[in-house]
């Protein structure tokens, strides 16, 4: 067992935000930290908790077939929100 914290710090969330688009080769000013929080949010309250990370996912992977720009992540975002914003699980089971 490890003495490291099992959660990052807040004010570790830019230092590492940095570190992993190193690591991938990303340009760190396309990263909208805020937008893809705020969609986290909105799709962990909208529809499951699950479902944040994985549509976290899915608008990177359309952003990036759209171009790979903030515009396209932001138009990928918005898409899901809208999404989340109407969804209703219930109604859809049926």
């Amino acid at each position: 067992m490890t003495d490291k914290p099992k959660h990052l710090p807040v004010e570790a969330l830019d230092d590492w935000t940095t570190a992993v688009c190193t690591e991938l080769g990303i340009d760190r000013t396309s990263v909208d930290v805020a937008l893809l929080l705020d969609l986290a949010r909105d799709v962990a309250h909208g529809v499951a908790r699950p479902a944040a990370p994985l549509s976290a996912y899915l608008a990177g992977l359309a952003a990036g077939r759209a171009g790979g720009g903030r515009q396209d992540t932001a138009a990928a975002v918005a898409a899901i929100t809208e999404l989340a914003a109407s969804w209703r699980a219930d109604e859809r089971d049926s």
